[in-house]
This record gives structure tokens, C-alpha cells and sequence, in this order.
């Protein structure tokens, strides 16, 4: 059995750019068609909004149950202060706890936060940036000037290297 890769999102969003690129060369009205990818891109910015609410919810939560394995730790420790010898460990198990709170957040989801951030800011770019070459394609403008227009959306190297290839 042949197994294909998984298709990218920015694949799909291609392949819808590509239906919309056939209802426009078929006519179809430009403002309804921007309206409807707009609506896209806004629902697509709310999806990853969502997703990345999970993440940033654990990363605020982790620290406050590090903070309630401290409390447990420290608990054990005043529970057995009869015996000198239990306070020590009892005592690093509270502070090992809060580490391991701080460093679940911090190591873990708070990159994860950071990544998808990037990941939807970068789709809704791309999106955008489809939205707007699809008006202008509708309104007849020259394949130069769509070029310039989109490349002016790109960071200042990723442009640079475009006008090197060009």
C-alpha cells in the first residue's frame, strides 16, 4: 500500500486560491469573492486563536500546579517536625516541584505558544496576499505591478532575494 504525505495547509489554501483564481476568470462578481476570503482568513485566524489559547492556558496553569505541589511538599515537611532528618527531603521535593512547574511552562508550551503564533501569522500573510493578487488580477493590472505590490508585503531580506531571482 503507497501512503501519501499529509497535504500542508498552505497546499489546501492553494488549491482554494485556485478555485477562486477559475470563479474569477468565469466572472464572478470581485467584491463577493474578496468578501467570502476575507471571511476565510478571519475564521482561519480565529481556529488558530483558539488552538493556541489551549497551549498558553497551560502555560499559565503550570506554574500555579507547581505552586500547589510546593504547598504539599511544604505540608509534609511542618507535618514531620519531630524528625530533622525528613525536613530536608520534604523541603526538596516543595522546591523541586515549583522547577518543575516553572520549566514545564517555560520549556515546553510557552515555545509551542510562540511557534503557532508564528505558523498563523505567516498563513495570514499568505493568505492575505492571495486575497489581494486575485483583485488585482480582476482588475487587469499589469503581472509587473501584482509582483511589486505583493513583494511589498515581505520582509525586507525575503524581498531582497526575490528581486535577486527576478
Amino acid at each position: 500500500m503507497i501512503r501519501r504525505p499529509p497535504r500542508s495547509t498552505l497546499d489546501r489554501s492553494s488549491a482554494a486560491s485556485d478555485v477562486y483564481k477559475r470563479q474569477l476568470v468565469d466572472g464572478a462578481d470581485e467584491t463577493k469573492l474578496t468578501e467570502q476570503l476575507n471571511r476565510e482568513v478571519k475564521g482561519m485566524i480565529r481556529r488558530h486563536d483558539n488552538m493556541k489559547s489551549v497551549f498558553q492556558a497551560w502555560v499559565d496553569l503550570a506554574p500555579a500546579m507547581g505552586m500547589i505541589g510546593t504547598l504539599i511538599g511544604l505540608v509534609a515537611m511542618l507535618g514531620n517536625m519531630a524528625d530533622p532528618k525528613a525536613i530536608g527531603p520534604a523541603m526538596a521535593v516543595a522546591l523541586l516541584i515549583t522547577l518543575y512547574g516553572a520549566m514545564i511552562a517555560n520549556c515546553i508550551f510557552m515555545p509551542i505558544v510562540t511557534k503557532l503564533e508564528n505558523y498563523s501569522a505567516h498563513e495570514a500573510l499568505y493568505r492575505e496576499m492571495v486575497v489581494m493578487g486575485l483583485k488585482y488580477i480582476s482588475r487587469g493590472e499589469s503581472p509587473r505591478n501584482i509582483t511589486d505590490q505583493l513583494i511589498a508585503n515581505l520582509p525586507p531580506k525575503l524581498q531582497a532575494k526575490i528581486e535577486e531571482a527576478a
